[in-house]
């Protein structure tokens, strides 16, 4: 996940970087003489990364414009609450000085996604973005274990 400014910028800077790769490996393979399925089996480690970059640049760039997918139940939590830091504008050092915190500390739990947040923390957190989660409830489908809610 791309947490700040500068990791945006790495990232796009390495999707054309990427990109460029990309066709010169393919034109490599195919002046090699595989044939397109080959070709097709050897690209796929490299375009499957390629995408992902791609999809986290646009992950975060829908982040900076507020737009972040719903949360679908606690364990996302971590995630959303970077989530919410990008998406508000605030630097992790300017959340750090709100929570009374340390940068390194900001910095380490959104590292680790904030895994095992206690409610209070994240409810501290949620006051410093100055964000108030609504929430939906709605039963599981049928034979669905409830471990997963």
């Amino acid at each position: 996940m791309i947490r700040n400014e500068q990791e945006y910028r790495e990232a796009s800077e390495r999707i054309e970087a990427e990109r460029n790769r990309l066709d010169a490996h393919r034109k490599s393979l195919s002046e090699s003489g595989l044939g397109d399925t080959e070709l097709a089996r050897a690209m796929e480690p490299l375009v499957s990364f390629h995408e992902q970059l791609r999809e986290e640049v646009a992950h975060y760039e829908n982040l900076k414009r507020g737009v972040f997918p719903d949360l679908q139940n606690l364990r996302g939590l971590g995630v959303l609450l970077v989530s919410l830091r990008i998406a508000r504008g605030i630097t992790q050092r300017e959340l750090a000085a709100k929570l009374d915190v340390h940068e390194s500390q900001v910095s380490r739990d959104e590292r680790n996604e904030y895994h095992g947040v206690t409610l209070d923390r994240a409810n501290r957190i949620l006051d410093a973005l100055d964000v108030r989660l609504q929430t939906t409830v709605v039963e599981a489908p049928l034979g669905r274990e409830t471990t997963d809610a």
